[in-house]
């Protein structure tokens, strides 16, 4: 599907449903209200399902719901006597999406959890319109990266986060830089860090466990329009319902503006940076019986980009004859498209918890090189395709056995498909080394269907109602462009000595394949005695990386409103698996060093009272590595050499990473502010220095001022970069770094959002 028919199917299908309405229904013309904005009041706010752990719930503790076995509240005096029980069947379990029977299932025991449920995303200076990676820069220990470099690191890790909707393993696709998942479908967020229970494996640098938001208790939604400087221009709407065991809930985005990815120059406009990009995401569970559910999940994202210009760069090479270009006027495109679609059966029965889920995803990522113009420049214009389709089936089960044990184990089989194209065009070199103006083409072919298989089991034990006890063993293997596998162990505890306090430690065995399509062998025979020749002519598979994670913490309730919390981490790797673009194309590459440790402690605290919410992060960590030990092609001889005999820091490696925030209502106005702060990444021959230190802050006001169709209009004004200070995130220097990337300039923006 093109892109501009994905724009006019999305803008048709907002369209059709903001004037879905009673004016419509009543062949009316609509009438607008214009007032004070209502008044706001906590707890005029509907009930939230709680598996959805949205507004209703606390920014300091995920909203839970009690099991079936919990007793019920005593009967009112006043109540009159209950007819004489008759024969009925046990009471229902819990609500069969709740967060509760998720917990039964994939529980989050000894690790670092930091939720956001909807009341604190929407309390964000951009609210709804806050990208997902943007969220996620407000969580503890995470730092801002650039879009062609993964866009953010976790604890200085390089991607290795796996992405959970409704406690449904989301497989890895192709690596692009549009954001798949967007922000309007979340009911609550939790960045889950450190020695990850059993059920947990593959990517374990983070867990960002998502709960999808439940429907209202009537029909209804509400359209965005949201636009402002950079051409930015957004459209978003959502949509839910409820009737009978039916539930339905729907989000749409248009996105187009003139900063897709990050300018390479510190001008507030980019050159040739135009993006356009579409995401849906569609949920529908339907209710058996009390305790069996069916759920479907799909989503999609379709998304183009203009590659941004550097002017007035030197040209390198000649080719067809032309020896000069101007770099402003490069015409570089990529193309991403991701589709994914998850099937779950969940089914509770007295102490048994059960979930059954069949996921596929589907992406590719094309880019186009400018033909001449990269040639002139680089030496080779390279066409670069990837596709990627997973199938798989995810099974997690939980068993309740008397007091204090619950018993669990589960499986995931998952089989992809890769193909991963590279169409180059470059020249030849005569006998002194130099290239002659003959291009010719090079065409570069792998495909695989590989398969990940892997099982838990592992055995929860409270002795006390103060201590929690959890245990388990997991297995991995994997046939992909290597064959290994690994068993791991993994433990944790929590102790709450008092009230308010809790403390956790773990420890976890780790086992990371590297993504397939990233992993693809590259045939270097190719490009011998061409501009595109290694000075290190080997190439190595990338291999699985294999870790020991220790992970301590404790959190504090300092009062009612104020909780803090620490935790220190250290990791001890073998074949580190890293990425880096390495040339033109927007396109990741995997690479593994021998050795690496990576060590840091965080520091997190949040602050609710009213109708105010503040937050501060604080992190400090360092990861550094020794000796590449797979496609060594990538790298120069003299960094080569160097990393052999030497520990480095990892390009995306961070010292000090922070970020706050902080909210309130005055007189029905909302305000909000934000900030992130990072030291710098790493730049420089073999990553010795880094790049300057930077702040961002953010600014958002929003209120509601009148009603259409008798529902709510809110207007907001957001600020991006309020002070407009101009920092890079790279300097175009580091290993796997190609361009230099600067955060946005200062930006205005303004929203009207209309429910219905």
């Amino acid at each position: 599907m093109k892109t501009g028919s994905a724009w006019r199917l999305f803008g048709i299908a907002t369209a059709a449903i903001s004037w879905s309405g009673d004016a419509l229904a009543q062949n009316v013309l609509p009438t607008i209200t214009v007032g004070p904005a209502r008044k706001h009041v906590a707890a005029r706010r509907a009930p939230t399902p709680a598996h959805h752990v949205a507004a209703a719930s606390t920014p300091t503790q995920p909203h839970r719901v009690a099991s079936p076995s919990t007793p019920a509240p005593p009967r009112s005096a006043e109540a009159p006597p209950a007819p004489a029980p008759q024969s009925s069947p046990a009471p229902p379990p819990a609500e069969l999406t709740s967060q509760t029977r998720l917990d039964h299932l994939q529980p989050k025991i000894g690790v670092n959890d930091y939720t956001l449920d909807r009341a604190a995303i929407d309390a964000l200076p951009q609210g709804n319109e806050t990208p997902l990676d943007k969220v996620l820069l407000q969580t503890p220990g995470v730092a801002q990266d650039s879009a062609a470099s993964g866009n953010l690191h976790v604890r200085n890790e390089h991607a290795n986060v796996q992405y959970r909707i409704d406690g449904i393993l989301l497989p890895d696709g192709v690596s692009g830089f549009g954001q798949i998942l967007d922000t309007g479908f979340i009911g609550s967020l939790s960045l889950i860090t450190g020695a990850l229970p059993a059920q947990y494996g593959l990517r374990t640098a983070a867990l960002v466990d998502i709960i999808s938001r439940a429907p209202p208790a009537t029909p209804g939604g509400n359209v965005t329009i949201y636009g402002g400087s950079h051409a930015t221009g957004q459209t978003f709407f959502e949509y839910g319902a409820k009737s009978g065991q039916w539930e339905v809930f729907a989000t749409g985005r248009l996105v187009r503006n003139n900063l897709g990815l990050e300018n390479p120059t510190p001008s507030h406009e980019a050159i040739h940076d135009l993006t356009e990009q579409g995401r849906f995401f569609g949920y529908a569970s339907y209710a058996i019986d009390d305790a069996t559910k069916l759920s479907f999940i799909t989503g999609t994202s379709v998304a183009n980009f203009h590659i941004p210009n550097n002017p007035n760069q030197p040209p390198n090479f000649e080719a067809f004859g032309i020896s000069w270009f101007d770099s402003s006027k490069l015409n570089e495109i990529q193309d991403e498209r991701n589709f994914y679609n998850v099937i779950a059966l969940t089914h509770s029965a007295g102490a048994l918890d059960t979930q059954l889920s069949y996921f596929s995803r589907y992406s590719t990522l094309h880019f186009v090189p400018d033909q001449i113009g990269d040639l002139v420049f680089n030496g080779v214009a390279s066409d670069v395709y990837r596709a990627s389709l997973v199938n798989g089936l995810q099974g997690d089960a939980a068993y309740r056995v008397g007091e204090g044990h619950t018993v669990r184990g589960g499986f995931v089989v998952s089989g992809e498909k890769t193909h991963v194209v590279t169409n180059s065009s470059l020249e030849p070199l005569d006998t002194d080394g130099n290239p002659i103006d003959q291009p010719y083409g090079v065409y570069d072919s792998s495909a695989k269907v590989g398969w990940i298989a892997g099982g838990y089991v592992q055995d929860e034990w409270k002795p006390t109602d103060r201590l929690t006890l959890n245990g388990g063993l997991r297995f991995d293997q994997i046939w992909q462009f290597v064959e290994t596998n690994q068993v791991s162990p993994r433990f944790a505890l929590v102790f709450k000595p008092f009230d308010g306090t809790t403390l956790h430690g773990g420890y976890a065995r780790n086992f990371t394949p590297p993504p397939q399509a990233l992993a693809s062998p590259t045939t270097l025979a190719f490009y011998n005695n061409t501009t595109q020749q290694p000075e290190i002519p080997f190439s190595s598979p990338v291999r699985p990386e294999r870790a020991h994670v220790f992970d301590v913490g404790a959190t504090q309730k300092i009062a009612r409103e104020l909780e803090v919390g620490l935790d220190f981490y250290y990791k001890r790797a073998r074949n580190l698996l890293d990425d880096g673009q390495f040339g033109a194309a927007y396109a990741l590459t995997a690479f593994n060093y021998d050795r690496a440790y990576n060590s840091g402690v965080e520091f997190s605290s949040k602050f609710e009272s009213g109708d105010f919410r503040a937050y501060g992060n604080l992190a400090w960590g360092r990861q550094r590595a020794t000796q590449w030990t797979s496609n060594q092609f990538l790298f120069g001889a003299d960094e080569y050499a160097y990393v052999a005999n030497h520990y480095i820091y990892t390009d995306h490696a961070q010292i000090w990473t922070a970020s706050a925030g902080a909210s309130y209502v005055l007189s029905g106005t909302h305000g909000a502010i934000d900030m992130i702060y990072g030291s710098g990444l790493r730049s420089g021959f073999a990553n010795t220095t880094h790049v300057s230190p930077y702040t961002q802050v953010n600014l958002g006001l929003w209120r509601e001022i009148g009603t259409l169709f008798d529902k709510p209009l809110t207007l907001r004004f957001d600020v991006v970069n309020l002070l407009d200070h101009a920092y890079e995130l790279r300097d175009g220097s580091g290993i796997g770094v190609f361009a230099p990337q600067y955060g946005p300039r200062r930006g205005f923006f303004v929203a009207l959002k209309q429910a219905f």
